[in-house]
């Protein structure tokens, strides 16, 4: 009676480890299309799961995991939208999420002190990951120059070079808080280096840029340079965001921040969509009011 009764427990127990293994299979193969009618934890669960399996077992970059999350919840992406992008950033980067293969330095403010480190980069520096909980926003809590990154009121980050080598700096203000507008002789992008007034500068609030052109408002007083190459901009395709201000209200769409910052590229709406008053770009989101309804691209 014994081994009759081993060999039923051994076979109860391979049945069960296959059962098991065919669930895990299952569980890792199925996901909905319209992920909204998964909680956030699942949600986060197979977009783990599907870019383990596209990656040959690699973990999620943290961003790239909040950028689907927010593009599920603002706009109703499929899993096959997110199943497609994710194979696009494989491809395009050999898997990893944020340019920069010519190496990185992290730098970090302590105690919210403001410090400085050395690079090696000839060109502008561009924040490929934020480590701290402080946001860190370029112009106000962190910077660069010539062979330096500089960070501030407990920003800590990861920085890369950016396209391009820099050009001639020019100064662009806004005197008694008035809108001005300062050419740039040149139609590639335009960063901030050095905030000179008390007031912020924020792009998309306080200054903004169009081709050939810096426009700066409610005090804001900058140097500017211009960023070289178009910008960081890798592999836009025809990546676009159509966002709309509904019933003249504020609206924001997540943006894919790998693609650098947007540019509209045709307005949609009968009311106007001007940057910075019915539209603008702030923390990897768009914003449209007044009316606007337009689509965003990427900068070329």
């Amino acid at each position: 009676m014994k081994m009759p009764l081993m060999q039923f427990i051994l076979a109860l127990s391979l049945a069960f480890m296959a059962g098991t293994a065919s669930a895990q299979a299952q569980q890792r193969a199925y996901a909905p299309e319209n992920l909204r009618s998964l909680s956030v934890a699942d949600q986060t669960r197979v977009i783990s799961l599907e870019y383990s399996e596209q990656s040959n077992g690699r973990r999620i970059p943290d961003d790239q995991l909040r950028f689907y999350l927010d593009q599920i919840r603002q706009s109703n992406w499929t899993f096959s939208r997110i199943k497609q992008d994710i194979a696009t950033s494989l491809g395009g980067n050999q898997g990893g999420w944020n340019p920069g293969s010519a190496g990185s330095v992290l730098c970090q403010s302590d105690n919210n002190r403001y410090r400085e480190c050395r690079t090696n980069f000839r060109g502008p520096a561009v924040l490929s990951q934020n480590v701290s909980q402080t946001r860190c926003v370029e112009g106000q809590n962190w910077g660069s120059r010539a062979g330096i990154v500089w960070v501030d009121r407990g920003c800590k980050g990861r920085f890369v070079e950016g396209a391009g080598g820099g050009g001639q700096a020019f100064r662009c203000e806004s005197d008694n808080g008035r809108y001005r507008e300062c050419r740039t002789g040149s139609r590639g992008n335009v960063r901030l280096t050095r905030q000179l007034s008390s007031t912020r500068c924020i792009e998309g609030s306080t200054w903004g840029q169009r081709q050939g052109l810096v426009w700066v408002n409610g005090g804001c007083r900058g140097e500017f340079v211009q960023a070289g190459g178009g910008g960081w901009n890798p592999g836009a395709g025809d990546y676009s965001v159509t966002c709309s201000s509904q019933g003249g209200r504020r609206s924001t769409c997540a943006w894919n921040s790998r693609y650098g910052r947007p540019q509209l590229i045709q307005q949609l709406s009968s009311d106007s969509c001007r940057e910075g008053s019915s539209w603008g770009y702030v923390d990897n989101q768009i914003w449209v009011d007044r009316g606007c309804r337009a689509r965003f691209g990427a900068r070329r």
